[in-house]
Formats: structure tokens, sequence, C-alpha cells
């Protein structure tokens, strides 16, 4: 039992140590020349499966608390435009966006491992809840919160899409689906490869 512990221990160490570094270098981006692609979500996805809710909302957290730092020097039009309208808000897009998300793909991940304890669901669920969810979570809030900023309404002007659903499919749809697949298959193949290492199943 203790040694079990240990070894979760070290495995949320190491997960949050990669998403640290996936964070703070290209190796958390996916560059496909006329986007990149976030791949951030993928410790979070490995941590909902391999340790469960509680690591997963924590590397959720440290996701995005060095989202939100980052975000004070980021060169990116909406980002410096969230933060000039209103840091708190910023905050919560950034910070409280994934946290959700990391909790809501713990959640997911141990409802699956309910349904089916032994085999590839829980690695599907959580591989591909994590990116769906980021998005999801991150957009949602954008809107709620900066729905009426100067951004959004300029968008909103130049575009003709007054539907804050319509505008987050125009915004984010192909990206979100290329991140979706990208971290499905990564955080698929990674958690299953520890599993069967560990002898999870």
């Amino acid at each position: 039992m203790k040694n079990q512990k240990t070894l979760k221990l070290c495995e949320f160490a190491v997960l949050v140590a990669i998403e640290i570094v996936m964070s703070l270098t290209p190796l958390g981006f996916l560059n496909l020349g006329f986007l990149s692609a976030s791949l951030l979500t993928i410790p979070v996805a490995v941590g909902a499966i391999l340790l469960g809710p509680l690591a997963s909302t924590l590397l959720g957290l440290v996701f995005g608390a060095i989202s939100f730092i980052k975000g004070f020097s980021s060169t990116t039009l909406m980002t410096a435009a969230m933060y000039a309208a209103s840091i708190p808000g910023a905050f919560v897009v950034a910070v409280v966006g994934r946290v959700l998300m990391g909790l809501c793909t713990g959640l997911l991940v141990k409802a699956s491992q309910k349904i089916r304890k032994k085999g590839i669901l829980d690695n599907l669920v959580g591989s591909l809840a994590a990116p769906l969810l980021n998005t999801a979570f991150f957009m949602g809030l954008l809107m709620l919160i900066f729905y009426h900023s100067d951004f959004i309404q300029g968008l909103i002007a130049e575009t003709g899409i007054s539907n804050p659903f319509l505008l987050i499919g125009f915004m984010v749809g192909t990206q979100a689906l290329i991140e979706a697949a990208s971290c499905c298959v990564i955080s698929t193949a990674v958690s299953k490869t520890l599993q069967a290492t560990l002898h999870r199943e």
C-alpha cells in the first residue's frame, strides 16, 4: 500500500513536471503552419486515467496558472484584449476553466471505469474529454465574461456572427478538432502504455 502511494506521488510529480515543461517550451504545441494546436491537455488526461479526479484537477490548476502568468506577456490580440478588459476575468477564463476541465475529465474517466474497468474505454474518454472540455470551458467562459468587450463586439461586427456558439465555432472550430484528435491519439497511447507497464489493469 505504501509503495503504491509512493508510486502515485511520483507519477503525479512527473506529470506536473511534464505539464510545466510543455507549457514553457514549444513541446506543448503542434505547429501545423496555418495554426498551432495545443497539446497541454495531455498530462491532464493521463493524470485522470492513471490517478483519478484529484490529480487531473490539480494538473488543470498547474496548466491554468502557467497560462494565466504567460498571458501578461502574450502578444496575441485576443489575450491582450482580454487582459486589458479585466484581469480577474482573464483569471477565471485561464485558471478556473482549466480546473473545471481537469475535474470533469477525471469524473468522466472514473464513471467510465465503473462501466468497464478493463479495456480502452477510460483511455478514450479521458483522452478525448480533456481537449474538448478545455475548449468548451475556455471559450464558454470567454464569451460569458467578455462578450460585451470591444474585442468580441469588433469581431461580431467584422463577421456578422452574433450568436456566441456560432462565433466560437468560427474562432476555434478547425483548431479544436485538430487538438482533440492529436491529444486523443497521444494521450491514449501514453496512458495505455503506462497502464500495461505498471500493471494497473
